[in-house]
């Protein structure tokens, strides 16, 4: 005769509950590097500056400073010193002018062929037509057109050049891109030497703005800032350059102003403090 098989005596609840659950293997998830959330660097903000670059550049300042506005030469020489980019940096100069911003009698503009040029390719783009074509194609001219240059540019929003020149006859139409042209100081004018008359030589101008015809225009602070090479030009061409755009500006004093015309000049790079000249 069998045996009555006796019932499974029940776990208490106290301690099923207790019991740890067991981790699903999906969950067992590793945190990959690039999923996590990386700090986005806000726009126009440079990066943290190292400790020892910053008592560097206080000390260089502090330096500059403490000497006072300096003659050319010596400001030049004090520039290739500071040179710290890996690039070859721009050599800027700006300028602070005596004059009223306000009054439109006073405001400064026109353009300069510099002696060693700027260092770098510029694109010039000449609003022309008829005979003017091919003598624009054969200075040098990276964009040459007439009414189809001007609908490219209003309608398609083409801006692949530095300079825009226009010959005389092409004005009534190369004005309708005032709205295009005019914020970004591209809007060709009789002042800044970029619009060739009937009776100029459109090569010569192309030729002059292809080796380096710097423009300058006073802000709305009074100021002109323009650049006048490239920290890999040697002394002697940097010198040149400053000296002939500083006395290019004084050469077009307006009749307005009143004392001094010119405040100050800056000479700076790229990458570099400012250093005063004593001009």
């Amino acid at each position: 005769m069998t045996e009555p098989t006796a019932a499974p005596v029940a776990e208490p609840a106290a301690v099923v509950a207790a019991a740890p659950a067991p981790v699903p293997v999906a969950a067992e998830k590793k945190i990959d590097v690039a999923e996590t959330p990386q700090v986005k660097k806000k726009p126009g903000i440079p990066p943290r500056r190292g400790k020892k670059l910053r008592n560097h550049l206080k000390n260089v300042v502090k330096k500059l400073h403490d000497a006072g506005p300096i003659g050319v030469k010596q400001a030049v020489a004090e520039l290739k010193k500071l040179k710290r980019a890996k690039f070859d940096e721009t050599v800027e100069i700006h300028i602070n002018l005596g004059i009223d911003p306000t009054q439109s009698d006073q405001m400064v503009r026109g353009a300069i062929p510099l002696p060693h040029g700027i260092g770098k390719s510029v694109r010039v783009a000449v609003f022309c037509q008829g005979d003017n074509v091919e003598k624009a194609k054969a200075a040098g001219a990276d964009v040459v057109g007439g009414a189809d240059l001007v609908e490219k540019v209003q309608k398609q929003g083409f801006l692949e050049f530095d300079v825009a020149l226009a010959s005389q006859d092409m004005m009534g139409q190369v004005s309708r891109l005032g709205k295009v042209l005019g914020p970004r100081g591209l809007m060709p004018t009789p002042k800044a030497g970029t619009v060739v008359p009937a009776t100029g030589d459109l090569a010569s101008v192309v030729r002059e703005f292809k080796a380096g015809k710097v423009e300058y225009r006073s802000d709305k602070t009074g100021q002109i800032h323009a650049g006048v090479g490239k920290m890999s030009f040697d002394e002697q061409k940097l010198i040149e350059n400053i000296t002939a755009f500083v006395e290019q500006v004084r050469s077009v004093k307006p009749s307005g102003v009143k004392g001094n015309f010119i405040n100050g000049v800056v000479l700076s790079a790229t990458m570099s403090p400012g250093i005063r000249l004593a001009i």
